[in-house]
């Protein structure tokens, strides 16, 4: 049970990781819609005031916890890619347990992809909201995430071999 649990932390850990430069960035042809968006914030609102309250319970557990992640999370800075593959194989683990939750994110996801080609510039319109709400909700990580943009532009001017190619949505 316990190697779940991390397992679990570890995986978002991962998500989160990546998820605020991708969220920052935005994914090419992707955008979000209100539907599902309450969810999401419920979900995440839950998980995070029982991880309070585990921390509450036991505080030495969670300071080991934030010590893994905080590991886990330098690895995946080190090699990147080794954590991509990771998460696919969880991911494709959870589509093995679930197919039909992973039918249907991969039919939204396409069904977004196929919105955001149609009309690339409502797509940019939405990431730039959510970035700006963001922004405002906390503006101390909205600037420490466009510190890291801005040192991520400059390594790429420098060297464009270690960034994708840029993307042909527009």
């Amino acid at each position: 049970m316990k190697s779940r649990l991390l397992s679990l932390v570890l995986a978002l850990t991962c998500c989160a990781v990546y998820a605020a430069p991708v969220g920052a960035q935005g994914l090419p042809g992707a955008t979000v819609h209100a539907e599902g968006k309450a969810e999401r914030d419920a979900e995440r609102d839950a998980m995070k005031s029982r991880m309070q309250e585990r921390c509450k319970e036991n505080p030495q557990q969670c300071e080991e916890m934030k010590a893994k992640m905080k590991a886990r999370r330098e690895q995946c800075k080190a090699d990147p890619q080794k954590c991509r593959e990771e998460m696919k194989a969880q991911r494709e683990e959870r589509c093995k347990a679930n197919p039909q939750r992973c039918e249907e994110m991969k039919a939204k996801m396409k069904a977004r992809h196929e919105r955001c080609r149609a009309d690339p510039q409502k797509c940019d319109d939405e990431r730039k909201a959510r970035f700006d709400e963001r922004c405002k909700q906390n503006p101390q990580r909205c600037e420490e995430m466009k510190a890291r943009m801005k040192a991520r532009e400059e390594q790429c001017k420098a060297d464009p071999a270690k960034c994708p190619p840029p993307s042909d949505r527009k």
